[in-house]
């Protein structure tokens, strides 16, 4: 699984000797991705994979910092929320690539951009 995070991006899979299933791969393309999210990982660099930097991480670790990333949600454009340039250019061109498997293009029904207003959310039971 893909965590395209506002400092970081990480790759998160099931590694292949884990059989009880209590760790995950956490995976990174660039240095301090990993640490950044978990800094008690012993993060190793592995040039000869697909991914430069790795590191086995409790899947209770894993899930608990998703959750408060989750959690802290505070803006209404992840991109805009990026401060790193390259990782915001990165980003960008992921949207534009996923985009692609839309249908229709984005916003070729409206004038412009939606406003928050505008869109319909679920009503929450009291």
């Amino acid at each position: 699984m893909w965590f395209c995070l506002n400092n970081g991006f990480l790759s998160v899979v099931a590694p292949a000797n884990d059989l009880e299933g209590e760790f995950l791969l956490v995976r990174a393309r660039r240095q301090g991705d990993i640490e950044r999210y978990f800094p008690g990982a012993k993060v190793e660099r592995r040039p000869e994979r697909d991914y430069l930097f790795r590191a086995l991480v409790p899947r209770e670790e894993v899930a608990a910092v998703i959750a408060a990333e989750i959690a802290g949600i505070d803006y209404n454009n992840f991109k805009n929320s990026v401060r790193d340039d390259r990782l915001h250019g990165a980003y960008a061109r992921v949207w534009s690539t996923m985009a692609a498997l839309q249908p229709t293009p984005p916003y070729s029904g409206t004038r412009g951009r939606r406003r928050p207003a505008q869109l319909a959310f679920p009503k929450v039971a009291e």
